[in-house]
């Protein structure tokens, strides 16, 4: 999927977020609830995180250039971070905000009216959360899944807004009403949390899960002829790229043709397999005892040669 199309989706989310903080603070206004000051509240979160989207994902399409050789895919994951920190604050102010309520009530008002602005409001956010986390997830980018996770977050609140505000009009409790404010501040936390860790991860270069790694290595497997191996697989991913580098194990006989030509075999296999794969691959003979370090490789978590290939 083209950085084009992905930046009309992070254009979504910036209508999307326009759109609900003026109905969430029309129905702040109306009914005086925190909740539902707090959900306006996350909303203005919301905008600003897809503008930082779409303006991550404009720069993370420029093309490799002689200082950044590897291209600027990895500000998703600064961006992905920030939505993360923001999401944190929303959650910390709503939650002081709402003690403040509990401490000096005030009266509701307008509920009725209020809770079907906020309803409607979370039809539009959760409609734009699943497009944003099915295109995020199948185009590996973290920046939208961010987005998307974001906006269901503002979902939940609205859910649990929506439910104090049912609440407080059946039995008269205002008190209800920043109770679970507070517990989905909470929510938002940990939300929060989980985005900064997976950026966090991102910007260390962790590496793919197992279950994607376990399809590269069964890949590069289908792709090697008898009297082949590989080993030392170490993976990364900087936005939507993934980058992957392994030692090729070869006889020691064989020609730098045979063994090239081996090398482009296998890329392409792993291609078909993850298109936004970047790949490079060292060769080394396969019956010297030099090509099997096995300090660095169980430092990969990898076993040593099995019997038959072992020099």
């Amino acid at each position: 999927m083209s950085s084009h199309t992905l930046r009309r989706y992070a254009l979504l989310a910036i209508a999307t977020a326009v759109a609900t903080i003026g109905m969430k603070s029309a129905a702040s206004i109306l009914t005086g609830s925190v909740g539902l000051f707090s959900d306006a509240l996350e909303s203005g979160v919301n905008l600003l995180a897809a503008v930082t989207a779409y303006f991550s994902l404009w720069y993370a399409a420029r093309p490799a250039d002689e200082n950044h050789t590897y291209g600027h895919q990895k500000i998703e994951f600064f961006a992905s971070g920030l939505e993360g920190l923001l999401i944190l604050l929303a959650g910390i102010g709503t939650i002081v905000y709402a003690l403040d309520r509990i401490f000096e009530p005030h009266p509701l008002r307008e509920l009725q009216l209020g809770t079907g602005i906020a309803i409607a409001a979370a039809v539009l956010n959760l409609v734009v959360a699943r497009i944003l986390l099915r295109v995020g997830r199948r185009s590996r980018s973290i920046v939208l899944e961010s987005d998307g996770h974001h906006l269901m977050t503002d979902v939940y609140t609205s859910a649990a807004v929506v439910g104090g505000l049912v609440l407080v009009a059946l039995t008269g409790a205002t008190y209800l009403d920043p109770i679970l404010a507070i517990a989905v501040a909470l929510h938002i936390l940990v939300t929060g949390f989980r985005l900064m860790r997976r950026s966090f991860n991102g910007l260390m270069d962790h590496a793919l899960s197992p279950e994607e790694q376990g399809r590269l290595r069964a890949a590069i497997r289908a792709a090697l002829p008898a009297g082949t191996d590989f080993h030392a697989l170490r993976t990364r991913q900087a936005g939507a790229k993934i980058f992957a580098e392994f030692h090729l194990l070869v006889s020691g006989d064989a020609t730098v043709r045979v063994a090239h030509e081996l090398a482009h075999r296998v890329e392409d296999a792993l291609r078909g397999t993850e298109p936004n794969l970047a790949v490079t691959i060292h060769i080394e003979p396969i019956d010297e005892a030099s090509s099997w370090e096995a300090v660095e490789l169980a430092r990969l978590g990898e076993a040593e040669a099995p019997a038959e290939t072992r020099p």
